[in-house]
């Protein structure tokens, strides 16, 4: 195999940048980086409620389900990017405190990004790192 496409670099910027911008200034920093067609899909596996959030307004109830509840939340990726086309791979972990009991959570998953025109188009979380590279187009043969 060769070395990641300029496209695949590029894409895994994006979405680094995403993520370093939301943990620095807020979740609506990740609002310019994103498609307004953008979803953001988390698994029963996962999620209380699991749910597809769509648009900028789908990103906004994402995060505000959180801050209800939580604070010092914090999504980091954890581990190595990969590219595959106009996807992208990552292993992250999500951690954040208890408003209410001040008790520390965390919960490692994975998310695959597909990217167009150089904006995040979608996002799916995964409990499962082989369904996450599946659906990236990374899975190994066999």
């Amino acid at each position: 195999m060769g070395g990641v496409g300029v496209a695949e670099h590029d894409n895994v910027k994006l979405v680094r940048d995403a993520f370093e911008a939301v943990n620095r200034d807020g979740w609506q920093a990740i609002l310019p980086l994103i498609d307004p067609e953008f979803e953001l899909t988390t698994p029963p596996e996962l999620a209380m409620e699991p749910d597809t959030y769509r648009g900028h307004a789908g990103v906004r109830r994402y995060f505000e389900s959180f801050e209800d509840a939580m604070d010092d939340i914090r999504i980091v990726p954890d581990g190595e990017f990969l590219a595959a086309g106009d996807k992208v791979f990552f292993p992250f972990r999500l951690s954040a405190r208890g408003k209410e009991t001040g008790i520390e959570a965390e919960q490692r998953a994975f998310q695959v990004w597909t990217l167009r025109d150089g904006k995040g188009l979608r996002a799916e979380v995964f409990a499962r790192r082989e369904a996450a590279l599946e659906a990236a187009g990374l899975a190994p043969d066999g």
